[in-house]
């Protein structure tokens, strides 16, 4: 199940029922379904607390997320423990001032960059990170990729 909820006046999504059709199908093509997800889209104060409080951090981010996806196996290769979940579930919390200024500064539609942080918050849960040049590169494609294939 996706969940949309509000901290912010002036800003809603229009079809919810579009953005999770889209968000299932991302995870089904990934080999997993939605659990229990909610996007809770907020103003920069909002996140700013969020991540000073929770991630130790004092600056203004496009998104936060909190994966809360259960382990529902453990396999193992090459004598290394995996997680692998089933089902996927966690908070995603996405400024709507970010996601618009963002979209300012690199020239693109505000719908086009809400999308793309919405796809951007799924693939942490799915295993995917950015922390350095490669995988940032290979997220990258995948965000494309999603938006693409599903007319996200």
């Amino acid at each position: 199940m996706i969940n949309f909820f509000y901290e912010v006046s002036n800003f809603s999504i229009k079809n919810e029922s579009f953005f999770s059709k889209k968000i299932c199908m991302i995870l089904k093509n990934e080999g997993k379904y939605a659990g229990n997800i909610n996007y809770i889209f907020c103003d920069d104060n909002f996140i700013l607390n969020m991540n000073k409080k929770y991630l130790n951090k004092d600056y203004y981010t496009d998104v936060i997320s909190f994966n809360h996806s259960m382990i529902h196996n453990k396999k193992k290769k090459n004598n290394n423990f995996t997680k692998t979940y089933s089902s996927i579930s966690g908070d995603i919390f996405i400024s709507i001032d970010r996601i618009f200024s963002n979209s300012k500064r690199w020239n693109q539609l505000f719908q086009v960059e809400l999308k793309r942080v919405m796809i951007h918050a799924i693939l942490h849960f799915l295993g995917y990170d950015d922390q350095d040049k490669i995988n940032r590169k290979l997220m990258k494609k995948k965000e494309e990729f999603y938006l693409n294939l599903f007319q996200f």
